[in-house]
């Protein structure tokens, strides 16, 4: 297994130009899952004991970081992340912070899951960001306050031990505990800056939930859906097309770069468990004069191994620009995974496969529920 590359100490002060030219990162092999900590999935940054220069929500924004060098306010530079106030400890004689002092923020995921990695951004802090983070989760139903996370009753697991981070640069740290959790808890230590936070993961969804729904969208990544692999990623993730609602510009769907072969792209899914499918959504959203030409949609019923042959439930069929397409399957199609093929290349915005579990399915999803911790 290749060691997560780690990056300590300063970055140079700002000397003018591109902010980024100097920005230390990497490509982390636990990034194909996506992003838990999504406010799109409804992850929220819901607590944090200190935010005197730069606010806690700043760590979920989407966007990567800006540094604008002549943005000043009353309380000093405005920085796109979360920031406190430096430490101070309690006497002249003792004016330094503790090795046990630190600040912290609370997380909601915004879908509980399984955490494979998770990046702790800290572009353009490059002399005010923490000596070194620390990261919990814990598991817990409904929909807590922060005093109620904070209880003596709530059980924290670490996800990352207290490790040495660098200024300007991004902090990657893969995650090997097997359990679901709802929620997390960010320690910095013992203060300073944090510009992005992303947990990546797979989805666990409450299976008493998905019973209640009946017939839901199956694919969706919310409902526990992932994607597997694609053709091609040149301009925007394939993540996108199992993400909640519509599409509201032309880069949250998924598009390939221009074909110049007989070839066709796609994408390939896990589906939230053994799944009865009654009707798809194709939607081209915001995709107007790149949009996918054709698609047609596959499942695949597979067995322990992953095993099983591909079985085309949409043939090919004539897609719109910037339009919803709604098929109604003649009857059920049960698989475990699906594919769309779209031609010859182009994107589409979002996928939904409509239907309900297999009892099988449901039973294999309320195992790993609770052998996960849920």
């Amino acid at each position: 297994m290749t060691a997560i590359p780690s990056f300590t100490g300063d970055a140079n002060p700002y000397g003018g130009g591109d902010p980024y030219a100097d920005y230390r990162t990497a490509d982390f092999p636990f990034t194909q899952y996506a992003n838990l900590a999504d406010r799109q999935l409804g992850a929220g940054v819901i607590a944090a004991n200190d935010e005197f220069f730069a606010q806690r929500e700043n760590l979920l924004v989407p966007e990567r970081a800006e540094f604008d060098p002549e943005h000043f306010g009353h309380k000093g530079k405005i920085m796109d992340g979360w920031e406190t106030r430096r430490r101070r400890g309690v006497s002249a004689e003792h004016p330094w912070p503790t090795a046990e002092d630190h600040d912290w923020a609370l997380v909601r995921l915004g879908a509980p899951g399984v955490v494979r990695g998770i990046v702790v951004d800290t572009a353009h802090f490059r002399g005010n960001y923490p000596q070194a983070v620390s990261i919990e989760g814990a598991s817990v139903p409904g929909s807590p306050s922060p005093e109620e996370l904070l209880g003596d009753d709530v059980k924290w697991t670490t996800l990352v031990p207290r490790t040495a981070v660098g200024g300007h640069a991004a902090n990657g740290f893969a995650v090997s505990v097997e359990q679901r959790f709802t929620h997390l808890r960010v320690n910095q230590h013992p203060d300073g800056g944090i510009a992005r936070l992303r947990v990546h993961g797979e989805v666990v969804p409450d299976p008493e939930w998905l019973a209640v729904l009946g017939t839901f969208d199956v694919v969706a990544l919310e409902n526990g859906g992932q994607v597997e692999d694609a053709s091609n990623l040149f301009y925007s993730p394939a993540t996108n097309t199992i993400q909640p609602g519509r599409s509201r510009k032309m880069d949250d769907g998924w598009e390939t770069r221009r074909r110049r072969d007989q070839g066709n792209d796609w994408i390939r899914y896990r589906l939230a468990a053994r799944s009865q499918i009654r009707a798809i959504e194709i939607d081209t959203a915001y995709l107007k004069g790149n949009s996918a030409g054709w698609a047609s949609v596959s499942v695949k019923d597979a067995d322990e191994s992953g095993a099983g042959e591909w079985t085309e439930i949409l043939p090919r069929t004539r897609l719109q620009p910037d339009t919803n397409h709604r098929f109604v399957l003649p009857e059920p199609a049960v698989g475990t995974h699906a594919r769309i093929d779209i031609f010859p290349d182009g994107g589409i915005s979002r996928l939904r496969l409509f239907g309900s579990l297999t009892e099988q399915g449901a039973s294999g999803l309320a195992a790993r529920h609770q052998e996960l911790g849920g």
